[in-house]
């Protein structure tokens, strides 16, 4: 394992933002979501393509916070622009489990 700074660590914005809306995404090439995350006034709305659909449907994904990178570069997905990286652990199976916070803390809130 590769070890980084401190300071490499602290450009990573790594921030919580809350899913507004969810769609399927059927032109990608692995089962996936389109999601919309509201990451306060400071960010605005990002969008992102997440391989999730294995352990969550689309309804219980409306108000849940997520943790995402707010600040890589916007990447093309097919025909989709994700403009965050949401993240996740892999289980044994190869799902994703979303890294989400305890309790409620406001969007945009950086992780500490």
């Amino acid at each position: 394992m590769q070890e980084i700074t401190w300071q490499d660590f602290q450009q990573v914005e790594l921030r919580a933002g809350t899913v507004i809306d969810v769609e399927d995404f059927p032109e990608a090439r692995n089962p996936a979501y389109k999601l919309k995350i509201d990451f306060g006034e400071e960010i605005g709305v990002r969008k992102s393509s997440a391989q999730i659909t294995t352990i969550y449907n689309k309804d219980e994904l409306i108000g849940k916070q997520v943790m995402a990178v707010v600040n890589f570069p916007r990447k093309q997905i097919g025909p989709f622009m994700s403009e965050c990286l949401v993240t996740g652990f892999h289980r044994e199976d190869g799902a994703v489990v979303l890294v989400s916070p305890d309790e409620k803390v406001p969007d945009g809130a950086k992780l500490a």
